[in-house]
């Protein structure tokens, strides 16, 4: 069902093109989405209600004006695969206010991530889990977590978290089982909120993660054209055009490409899988890590490296450093990607399963480090 989306992403070009060509003399034709996203009624009970896709809805085509997009590196989640999307009102458009600042979405804009499984056993078949929606409003970001069902026909509010048991063939043919745990509200906004400080007070908010420029600066295959995402956007009138894309040293690369260089691809991977909670105002601010992107650079202290651990959680004595180059067993990092243990696992939430792909990039990267001072 997921593979016919590239046909429909044909179809819909060619007719954005026919739309864009017409005769002068002709009476102009606008055509209308069918999305639906009334800001006092969301979140809707089921995801239908809101028109974000074509014929069958789980084969996830896109509606007019509804944008498929894809990050250069993604949120680790159990080896779930996912489908983006996001929708802006009718002649409203995004905001770029840096490379490695979340792009801000207008009012009533709506982020769509759907996570599935291939190969989920015993038929190989294809199943969604859940699509997580966040939604725009006018005083913040609201979330809203729809959970399908059986037959895929429907997929219903629930915000209240649980679990699905997944059996599944990765990308390596590998079977594993997995207790997909589909997050609970509060789950949510442990990893989605910043602390903005206004009129002298710390204010919670929550906002989207994966929409930095500095993660979207990639070409995008759309069926009829393969183009950078952020100059697309910008054709669609969905992005101001008041920037130049980011430079090759301030954007993330693809942290599973061997051909790039370690450190950048380690970078890459902790800005998205860290760097929402271990920034500034984030969940972890209190620990001294800060993973952005931004701030790594020639930055070993921010990434823990030769950091001391202090009180953190009464780690065994090894686990003295953050990161103990050359050493993934005295580095406490290294320790908490590589268990299942929810007292010490990192990410707080999002998985269950040991990234082992990740580990042992990280591994990689600890055992290239010179010694500490």
């Amino acid at each position: 069902m997921i593979k016919k989306y590239s046909i429909y992403l044909i179809i819909i070009s060619i007719s954005l093109l026919i739309y864009a060509c017409t005769d002068e003399n002709d009476e102009e034709y606008t055509p209308v989405s069918p999305v639906t996203v009334d800001l006092t009624q969301v979140p809707y009970t089921n995801l239908s209600q809101y028109h974000f896709f074509e014929g069958e809805m789980k084969n996830q085509i896109p509606s007019l004006n509804v944008i498929p997009y894809e990050p250069i590196s993604s949120l680790f989640t159990d080896y779930a695969h996912k489908k983006r999307f996001v929708w802006m009102p009718n002649g409203t458009k995004a905001t770029f206010n840096g490379d490695d600042e979340i792009l801000d979405l207008p009012v009533g804009s709506a982020i769509i991530k759907t996570f599935y499984y291939d190969n989920v056993q015993p038929s190989n078949t294809t199943k969604i889990i859940e699509t997580r929606v966040m939604i725009r409003k006018s005083d913040g970001w609201i979330f809203a977590d729809y959970v399908w069902n059986d037959s895929q026909t429907e997929a219903v509010l629930d915000m209240n978290g649980s679990t699905k048991n997944i059996a599944f063939k990765d990308d390596n043919n590998v079977t594993r089982n997995v207790d997909y745990r589909i997050p609970n509200e509060v789950q949510c906004i442990v990893c989605h909120k910043t602390k903005n400080y206004e009129n002298g007070n710390y204010v919670q908010k929550n906002i989207p993660i994966g929409i930095k420029p500095q993660n979207l600066n990639k070409n995008f295959n759309y069926g009829s054209e393969t183009k950078n995402q952020l100059t697309k956007w910008i054709e669609l009138g969905k992005l101001t055009n008041n920037f130049s894309l980011p430079t090759e040293a301030n954007t993330i690369v693809n942290y599973n490409d061997n051909t790039q260089p370690l450190e950048k691809r380690v970078r890459s991977y902790f800005d998205i899988n860290c760097a929402h909670c271990h920034k500034e105002h984030g969940h972890c601010d209190y620990r001294p890590m800060r993973f952005a992107f931004s701030e790594t650079n020639n930055n070993r202290t921010n990434m823990g490296v030769c950091v001391d651990t202090q009180d953190m959680q009464n780690f065994e004595p090894a686990l003295s450093k953050i990161v103990t180059p050359g050493n993934i067993y005295r580095s406490m990092l290294y320790y908490r990607l590589n268990t299942m243990d929810e007292t010490y696992r990192m990410p707080l939430h999002g998985r269950t399963l040991i990234h082992d792909e990740g580990v042992q990039l990280v591994e990689e990267w600890i055992n290239s480090l010179t010694p500490c001072n």
